[in-house]
């Protein structure tokens, strides 16, 4: 385990549009501060989103009876929960202002991750921005490329905003992770006192993009690239698909 931490968010980093270079942009915004082994970097994912295109032009949807039903009723814009149900598997809980919903990669999130905010409307267009298609994919497509330009052993986070079941505020949550374990299985192990652990599995990724979110930010920040340095450990790497609990260990599906 790590005795301390540092964290540092990139300044400077520009707005990032589609197609452009997330790598090269992350190795300007790192200056002359060098990666070193065992570095992370938490990206958040509207400029990986930004970057990938994954951007919808609300104009040209067409809403279905089911999308015009459920934003009348949610008082939504039609169009949009059709974005929304087009992300989707399934729609969990809705009420007005809110759509809770199963994601595609599975997760249970509000309005399937559609993001209206920090979508610059420079040309006068009405867009909302997607989760990336494959997270766990664009995570290791940032680090092979960041560490063959610094020739060290590194991990890449994708991070996004979760509301939680139970608790109230936002939280920073790894959506795609490479280069390092999403889930440290703790179980065997004894604790403090000599006794086995029988059900611990930390979510390493999700407590490392919860620590980067506090210099991200959710607003104004300008700050989607945090570098987090002192981590160590020893678990199987895993992809943040496997933080998702399969159904048949769902006590509330």
């Amino acid at each position: 385990m790590s005795s301390s931490l540092e964290l540092f968010a990139l300044a400077g980093m520009p707005m990032v549009g589609v197609g452009d270079d997330l790598a090269a942009l992350i190795i300007a915004g790192l200056g002359h501060r060098e990666l070193r082994d065992g570095d992370v970097l938490v990206v958040a994912q509207k400029i990986v989103s930004k970057a990938e295109g994954r951007t919808v032009d609300l104009a040209t949807v067409t809403a279905s009876p089911a999308a015009e039903k459920l934003g009348e009723e949610v008082g939504k814009d039609p169009r949009l929960v059709e974005v929304i149900l087009s992300e989707s598997t399934r729609v969990v809980r809705s009420r007005p202002n809110l759509i809770i919903v199963q994601h595609r990669l599975g997760f249970i999130m509000a309005n399937a991750g559609v993001d209206q905010s920090n979508v610059a409307p420079a040309d006068g267009v009405h867009r909302v921005l997607l989760l990336p298609r494959d997270p766990d994919a664009s995570a290791e497509e940032l680090r092979v490329k960041l560490q063959q330009h610094y020739g060290v052993g590194i991990g890449v986070i994708i991070s996004d905003s979760f509301g939680r079941a139970w608790r109230r505020g936002t939280c920073g949550i790894a959506i795609g992770a490479a280069g390092l374990p999403s889930l440290i299985d703790l179980r065997g192990q004894p604790d403090l006192f000599g006794r086995t652990l029988e059900v611990s599995i930390i979510g390493f990724a999700d407590e490392i993009a919860a620590a980067a979110s506090l210099l991200q930010g959710q607003a104004a920040e300008a700050q989607p690239v945090v570098l987090v340095r002192g981590l160590s450990w020893t678990a199987p790497i895993t992809p943040a698909a496997e933080l998702v609990r399969p159904p048949e260990e769902d006590l509330f599906r």
